[in-house]
């Protein structure tokens, strides 16, 4: 049996600001909660603990919301390999400091004279 997962405080801190910012965007948009939930094919009590930031609401339910506030985009941008500074860090220090050519003899171009 699956234990539950409580996740730390700065995961919910940041899934509560999630939530507030998906509120503001459906605001913004004069959307009601009842619409945007049925745009997402998800209940307005979900869409409700979803802007609160409640951890168990499913990242599928927050991809449907996105996608009907107009935002799925900027979602698929999240943990994009080109704005991972510390992934492109850790890559840079593997690089060899030297790169030889494929089929090249060790000795460079003078090798053999």
């Amino acid at each position: 049996m699956p234990t539950s997962h409580y996740p730390s405080p700065a995961v919910r801190k940041v899934l509560r600001k999630l939530g507030a910012n998906i509120r503001e965007a459906r605001v913004r948009r004069k959307l009601p909660m009842s619409v945007v939930a049925e745009r997402a094919g998800t209940s307005r009590p979900t869409l409700s603990r979803l802007e609160k930031g409640e951890p168990s609401v499913s990242i599928g339910i927050y991809a449907a919301v996105l996608q009907a506030l107009g935002l799925l985009d900027d979602l698929a941008r999240l943990a994009d390999p080109a704005h991972d500074s510390v992934g492109q860090q850790l890559l840079s220090a593997t690089l060899p400091k030297r790169v030889r050519i494929a089929g090249q003899k060790s000795g460079g171009k003078h090798a053999g004279r």
